[in-house]
């Protein structure tokens, strides 16, 4: 599953159902963010009854919800820019008149991205943590 070939595939983007959990908790684990579909559904159960937020994925019709963060076979392949275009018209919609995002450090590559699609690196820092 090349990335060329799901982007030539076109993939569509739609907002969030709570049936989608499963493959956006499995996505968050692909990036090292570890969360059960439990705990993603009950995130995303949040997230959907909120009235100013939204949620979307990029699926395709042969291998479904291939993104919420790109699944890492498909990275590079134009979905990404989909996304974030979907998100960026939605907060136009909404009134916003900025637009945020967080990346982690070690992500060069989505960085680079992020900038080659006008955001600019404002902020860097350090997340701690300590368990009891």
């Amino acid at each position: 599953m090349a990335a060329e070939t799901i982007a030539q595939r076109s993939a569509k983007i739609r907002r969030a159902k709570p049936s989608d959990a499963a493959r956006i908790a499995a996505l968050c684990r692909q990036l090292g963010y570890p969360t059960t579909t439990r705990e993603m559904s009950a995130r995303l159960r949040e997230a959907l009854k909120a009235r100013n937020g939204a949620c979307f994925v990029a699926e395709t019709e042969e291998h479904g919800v291939i993104g919420w963060v790109l699944d890492e076979q498909v990275r590079s392949g134009g979905v990404g820019w989909l996304l974030l275009e979907a998100a960026e018209q939605w907060a136009r919609r909404m009134r916003c008149g900025v637009m945020s995002l967080c990346s982690n450090v070690i992500r060069e590559r989505a960085h680079s991205f992020y900038e080659r699609h006008g955001y600019e690196h404002y902020k860097t820092q350090k997340a701690f943590r300590k368990k009891l």
